[in-house]
C-alpha cells in the first residue's frame, strides 16, 4: 500500500523553512555523467536479458493516504503553524516582542495546552466538523472544543447552539427543512442518523475576513461521543461546552442533559483530568462539582466580564475553580495598550485558573499583529491566563512554542 510522508520519518529530509531544497546554495549538487561503453567493432556485444519479474504490487492508490501502519493515530503528529502566523508577526510594529517572535521562525514548533481551538478552526473551515478538529491538531491545538447540544432521540452532538442548523448547514437545501419548527431548525428537530447526513457549512453570511474555499469538500457533522474518539486518538484533551436547553423534549431533563455529557466520556474511558466541561450558567457547573466531582474539578465557568472580588469569593467557596472570560474582560485596550482588568488580577489572586476567549474571532483591522500578538502577550505574562481559545489556533500555537508555555 502506498503511504503517505506524516513528516515524522527520521531519514525525511528536513524542512529548513526555506523555498527550495537547494536554497542557499548557487548550484545544483553535481552529477557524474558517465559515457556509453563502446564495443570493439570485431566483438559481438551480449545485452543482458529483459528481466521478467512482475513488478511488486503495491495495491490500490487510496485517497486520503493512510498513515504508516507502524504509526498508531495517537503518535503525535509534526505541527504546522502554516503562513498566518508569519504574516502577523511581520505586520508587527518594530520592538522586543516583535524580535522575540522572529527569533523563532524556524520552530521548532509543539502542541501545547495554551493553544485551545475554538469550535476547531472556523476561520477558514466550517465548525465543529471533523475537517475542522483536524486543521486544529494539525495546527497544535493541545485542547478542542465540542459545543454539547441534543437530537430529537436524545443523543449529543456537536452544535454551537441547539437551533442553528439554519446558518451552519445545508438542512434547507435537504428534505429536512420539513422538520423545522417555529421558523427555526434545531438539533432537536431531528434524529442522530438525520443529522449525521447534513453538512457544515461556514457560519452564515460568511463574514469577508472568513472563507468559503474549504467548506465545499469538508463539513462533516460529528456526534460527541466521535468527536471525544477523535481527539482522544489524536492525544489531545477536551473542552465540551454545555448549550442552552433552548427547547425541551418528552423524558429528557436539564439532569439527563448535564449528566449523559459526563457519562460518554466514562464510556470512552477518558482521564477526568484531561476534560474541562464549559457552561455559561453557573447551576450546570454546581452540579458538575456536586455529582461528578473528578469532572467538576475541572470544569469551567463562562462568564463574559468577571464578578467582583465579594462575588468571586462566593465562586471559590461553591467549589469553582476555573473561569473563561472575554478578552476584553481580561486585557482591554486602554489607549494603545493592553491592560489587565482589576478583576483578572483579583481573580489570580483568589487562586483561579483564567481561560480567554476568543482570538481571530474579527476580522481586520481588529487583527492586526499587534493587536494579536500584543494582546497575547499581556494575557500569557501579565494576566497569567493558563489558556487562549482561537478561531485559528496556528497563531496561538506560534506564539506559545516561541515562549516555551505548555
Amino acid at each position: 500500500m502506498i503511504t503517505a510522508c506524516n513528516g515524522s520519518d527520521p531519514a525525511a529530509p528536513k524542512n529548513d523553512g526555506s523555498d527550495s531544497t537547494f536554497s542557499g546554495k548557487n548550484e545544483l549538487p553535481k552529477v557524474t555523467v558517465l559515457p556509453p561503453a563502446v564495443a570493439p567493432s570485431n566483438e559481438t556485444v551480449v545485452l543482458p536479458p529483459q528481466a521478467t519479474t512482475a513488478p511488486k504490487d503495491l495495491g490500490p492508490i487510496v485517497w486520503p493516504l493512510p498513515l504508516p501502519e507502524a504509526q498508531s493515530a495517537a503518535t503525535p503528529q509534526a505541527v504546522q503553524v502554516g503562513v498566518r502566523p508569519y504574516f502577523l508577526v511581520d505586520d508587527m510594529s518594530e520592538g522586543e516582542l516583535k524580535t522575540k517572535l522572529k527569533s523563532c521562525a524556524d520552530g521548532p514548533f509543539k502542541r501545547t495546552d495554551f493553544a485551545i481551538a475554538h469550535r476547531g478552526a472556523p476561520l477558514q473551515f466550517p465548525e465543529h466538523t471533523k475537517e475542522g478538529y483536524l486543521a486544529a491538531i494539525r495546527m497544535g491545538a493541545g485542547i478542542l472544543e465540542c459545543d454539547v447540544t441534543f437530537t430529537k432521540d436524545k443523543q449529543l452532538v456537536c452544535r454551537h447552539a441547539q437551533c442553528d442548523l439554519n446558518d451552519t448547514t445545508n438542512i434547507q437545501a435537504t428534505a429536512l427543512k420539513g422538520k423545522c419548527t417555529g421558523g427555526r431548525c434545531c438539533t432537536s428537530d431531528i434524529t442522530l442518523a438525520e443529522f449525521k447526513t447534513l453538512r457544515g457549512m461556514m457560519e452564515a453570511p460568511t463574514k469577508d475576513w472568513r472563507t468559503d474555499l474549504y467548506a465545499n469538500r469538508s463539513g462533516t457533522l460529528m456526534s460527541h461521543a466521535e468527536s471525544i474518539a477523535l481527539f482522544d486518538a489524536a492525544g489531545v484533551k477536551m473542552t465540551p461546552e454545555l448549550k442552552n436547553m433552548d427547547r425541551s423534549i418528552a423524558g429528557y431533563s436539564l439532569d439527563d442533559y448535564r449528566q449523559q455529557v459526563v457519562d460518554e466520556y466514562k464510556a470512552a474511558k477518558i482521564d477526568p483530568s484531561s476534560v474541562s466541561i464549559q457552561s455559561f450558567n453557573l447551576p450546570d457547573i454546581l452540579y458538575w462539582i456536586k455529582n461528578e466531582p473528578e469532572f467538576g474539578k475541572g470544569a469551567s465557568y463562562l462568564i463574559k466580564f468577571l464578578p467582583d472580588p465579594t462575588s468571586l469569593a462566593g465562586l471559590y467557596a461553591q467549589g469553582v475553580r476555573t473561569i473563561s472570560s472575554s478578552l476584553d474582560g481580561l486585557a482591554p485596550l486602554v489607549g494603545e495598550k493592553y491592560v489587565p482588568t482589576a478583576a483578572a488580577l483579583a481573580a489570580k489572586k483568589a487562586g483561579f485558573e483564567l481561560v480567554g476567549y476568543t482570538m481571530e474571532r474579527d476580522g481586520m483591522p481588529g487583527n492586526t499583529g499587534d493587536m494579536t500578538y500584543g494582546r497575547m502577550d499581556v494575557l500569557a505574562k501579565e494576566v497569567g491566563v493558563k489558556g487562549v481559545f482561537s478561531d485559528w489556533v496556528g497563531t496561538t500555537s506560534y506564539y506559545a512554542s516561541c515562549m516555551g508555555l505548555k
